[in-house]
């Protein structure tokens, strides 16, 4: 954990609201670890929090849009090679079913947004959709981090 806390103040100290523009963009694509943590350290080591969720939304949107549009042109063999053949098939039925939900309850839970994001492009849902979907899952999502995180560092 202090090897972390270690690591998130020195991309806020090196990087401010970059870092977490980075990591948010990152993170919608392919990279594995959430802007949360990043988020959070951002609000507790001196940066605003509204604007660290204003930015991770953001990037995280922006990101969301490529991996969209990897999902579309790249499609279903390349998504298996990254993701497990579990995630397109639960992905499959996901979207069927709940549509633009899908990715709004992807952009608030631990589901990997990502995958949704790929998948998104894979089964053609609108773009537009797909961006107000997105904004509408990460925004309060990344608000609520940023604020409880510097809500609990000031209890210390």
């Amino acid at each position: 954990m202090e090897k972390f806390v270690e690591i998130a103040q020195n991309l806020v100290e090196n990087y401010g609201y970059l870092g977490i523009l980075i990591i948010s963009f990152t993170e919608s694509i392919i990279q594995p670890i959430p802007p949360d943590p990043f988020i959070s350290g951002g609000a507790i080591f001196g940066l605003s929090p509204l604007w660290a969720s204003i930015i991770a939304t953001v990037g995280s949107v922006l990101g969301a849009v490529v991996g969209y549009f990897l999902g579309k042109f790249l499609g279903e063999p390349i998504f298996k090679k990254l993701f497990k053949e579990k995630w397109y098939n639960k992905g499959e039925i996901l979207f069927r079913k709940y549509g633009i939900w899908a990715v709004i309850v992807a952009g608030i839970t631990p589901i990997p947004f990502k995958a949704v994001c790929w998948l998104a492009g894979i089964f053609e849902m609108p773009i537009g959709g797909f961006i107000i979907a997105s904004i509408i899952g990460r925004f309060p999502r990344f608000l609520f981090v940023a604020f409880f995180s510097k809500w609990v560092s000031s209890l210390f």
